[in-house]
């Protein structure tokens, strides 16, 4: 059985409205930011199985690419407290349960796998990252 899709236009407005709360699949919210005269996307939902599964590989791409360029370009003896830091673990952990969540159902048991264990290897490495510079901070405080 085919669905079939309302939309709703408001002339006075020029807003148009699909119904898409009988569509399943991928939703987001897009964040381009340019100003342009034309049609203003709030929320697309893609329904193509391999068009998803492609699109969430190239944003979880990115994502790693940022901790991992983060952890590159951290330093053993940057100045200043670790804060920066805990906010990385946290934001990685709170990824990590997302990928869990979210993104389990569209993508490849095996890759979901593989995933995680490159997200275990940042982790280890951030928290490594963390407590040499803990152990630091308690040798510079010694005397």
């Amino acid at each position: 059985m085919a669905k079939s899709y309302s939309v709703d236009k408001n002339i006075r407005n020029n807003l148009a409205k699909i119904d898409s709360q009988s569509v399943s699949g991928f939703k987001f919210k897009p964040k381009n930011k340019v100003k342009y005269s034309g049609i203003k996307v709030d929320e697309m939902v893609f329904i193509n199985n391999s068009f998803v599964e492609h699109i969430l590989k190239r944003k979880i791409k990115k994502r790693l690419n940022l901790y991992l360029d983060y952890i590159i370009n951290l330093s053993d003896d940057e100045a200043g407290d670790n804060s920066q830091l805990e906010i990385a673990i946290n934001n990685l952990a709170r990824y990590k349960s997302v990928i869990k969540r979210k993104y389990s159902q569209y993508l490849d048991r095996h890759y979901i796998e593989l995933l995680l264990k490159k997200i275990n290897l940042i982790e280890y490495e951030l928290k490594m990252k963390y407590y040499n510079y803990e152990k630091t901070e308690e040798k510079g405080k010694s005397r």
